[in-house]
């Protein structure tokens, strides 16, 4: 999916909300644990009730590892069913990944050409030759690590390096790789007061902003100082949508929380 469609999506659904699938066997309801494949049984669901108000899902892929090779079926048949039956919904392989070139061709290759990914988070510490693969891609976006929304963000991220942050120094140097303009940035909403700076250094790109909702980040904050003429926003909500309730009507009441963040996405979207 091309940013334009993206952005076309948005304004159509009048949302920005991205949906965090980590499945966790633990947390799901009970009953489901009885079903041939309860990963992706309780992925369907969840995606049934809640497509209509989210643009993008996205699997945090060590849920799925965590699994062995079931859990990597699951994945692949969530991407799947999404393309097949939600074409219009953007999909994020939330890897993390980051290696030597070589490595991250493969890397590259496995989420955004056989797995059919639209996108993939990316570590940015090894530099531009680990990056610069995931660019190698048309139409699919590389969304890199920049300012995170853990507590630990600071022991590194935040540090200067000749009087800049460290943040500021990966958002800086990553638009002087090749094919940069296939770039997004992932930038945590419990670090909402930041987004002002990060606009004037990277005002085009998409920024994907965990953090709202479990962790504590305020929607807000995130489009008063991160949104763009484009939006230029994906929202992430994992547990305060798809463990909304551990009962039989689970999806049912997860739809109702994803309505209730599209809702006030789109009151922002009216003030664009």
């Amino acid at each position: 999916m091309s940013t334009e469609e993206l952005i076309k999506q948005i304004h159509k659904k009048k949302s920005f909300l991205c949906i965090g699938l980590d499945v966790d066997l633990e947390k799901i309801p009970t009953y489901l644990l009885s079903e041939e494949d309860p990963i992706f049984t309780f992925n369907k669901a969840i995606i049934d009730a809640t497509h209509q108000f989210a643009v993008a899902y996205k699997p945090n892929t060590a849920f799925y590892e965590a699994c062995g090779i079931a859990g990597w079926k699951a994945l692949q048949k969530t991407v799947d069913y999404l393309h097949d039956t939600y074409p219009e919904i953007y999909t994020i392989a939330d890897a993390k990944r980051g290696d030597i070139g070589n490595t991250s061709r493969m890397y590259a290759k496995t989420f955004l050409q056989d797995m059919g990914f639209d996108s993939v988070t990316v570590a940015p510490y090894m530099g531009k030759d680990s990056v610069e693969p995931f660019l190698e891609f048309q139409n699919r976006h590389t969304i890199l690590l920049a300012l995170t929304s853990n507590q630990g963000a600071f022991d590194f991220q935040t540090k200067k390096i000749d009087g800049l942050e460290m943040y500021k120094q990966v958002l800086k140097t990553s638009k002087t790789w090749k094919n940069s303009q296939n770039l997004m940035y992932v930038v945590g909403a419990t670090k909402a007061e930041y987004l002002k700076e990060i606009r004037e250094i990277v005002p085009d790109s998409f920024l994907l902003v965990p953090g709202v909702g479990a962790q504590g980040g305020k929607l807000e904050e995130v489009c008063k100082y991160g949104m763009n003429k484009d939006v230029g926003l994906l929202v992430n909500s994992a547990r305060k949508i798809i463990y909304a309730s551990d009962s039989s009507n689970f999806a049912e009441i997860a739809g109702a929380k994803a309505e209730s963040f599209q809702q006030q996405m789109a009151e922002e979207l009216e003030q664009l």
